[in-house]
């Protein structure tokens, strides 16, 4: 994608009933991936300013005010309001996310009825968008395991590597070097998120340029999209669900240009 149709995307998603409006054009899994980006991204930035206002949250709570309302307030995720409310009255982050799993666990009918709307509302940190993203993540990885095993490619997964002397092992290790679009690559990675700059930088720190150190060259497939002029670091390649196309070659001790 190019980072023109990426950023007016990106920047359209500004609440749920957003997503609606490109239903059709995109992919639900890529529309669901950016809004869950971009909403993390902000909770991150803002998590401390929002909790300075948790005191006077649950005054107006108390009042009389929803949950809901107090989210489309502050501009916040409906469950992590719910969350800051909660704990400000003295429930602990044990007992309130007990509280999401299970709303008819609280003594108020009217209580649970506004965290139900809460779960209802929030399709980044309820329980369904947990296992969504999970979902998501085992897709990625079968996918990648498809398309290996389909071209009679061998390779170790992460659970293989488990317990071995790495520090840090991508999804597909191969088990001999192989060429992708003439460049030598010696791992496959996985991933169920999209590859904007901001992605990309921080998967690369963490554990691209580390799997170069350790194993060499490698691939990473974005599955649900990445824009396409990422700046790549020496050794790491990128590309998204178009892989599937492609056929790896047997390395054989030359790149070609």
């Amino acid at each position: 994608m190019d980072y023109a149709e990426y950023k007016e995307l990106y920047n359209s998603l500004r609440r749920p009933s957003d997503l609606e409006l490109h239903r059709g054009r995109y992919d639900d899994r890529l529309l669901d991936t950016l809004f869950t980006q971009k909403t993390s991204r902000d909770v991150k930035k803002r998590f401390y300013i929002v909790k300075q206002n948790t005191p006077r949250m649950l005054k107006e709570w108390r009042k009389g005010k929803t949950i809901m309302e107090l989210s489309i307030k502050y501009n916040f995720p409906p469950i992590l309001t719910a969350m800051f409310i909660f704990q400000e009255d003295g429930t602990s982050k044990k007992d309130f996310w007990a509280a999401i799993n299970d709303p008819d666990s609280l003594e108020s009918p009217e209580v649970a009825d506004e965290i139900r709307e809460a779960i209802a509302n929030d399709i980044v940190y309820s329980p369904e968008a947990n296992v969504r993203q999970k979902e998501r993540g085992i897709w990625g990885e079968d996918l990648a395991h498809k398309w290996l095993d389909s071209q009679g490619i061998t390779y170790r997964t992460e659970n293989d590597l488990r317990g071995t002397e790495f520090t840090k092992t991508p999804d597909c290790l191969l088990d001999e070097p192989m060429v992708y679009k003439g460049h030598k690559i010696c791992w496959v990675e996985s991933k169920a998120s999209f590859g904007d700059n901001t992605e990309f930088k921080y998967n690369s720190r963490k554990q691209l340029i580390p799997y170069t150190e350790l194993f060499g060259p490698g691939l990473v497939v974005y599955w649900v999209g990445c824009l396409d002029d990422l700046e790549c670091p020496q050794d790491v390649y990128v590309s998204d669900i178009s892989v599937l196309d492609e056929k790896l070659e047997k390395y054989n001790g030359e790149e070609q240009d």
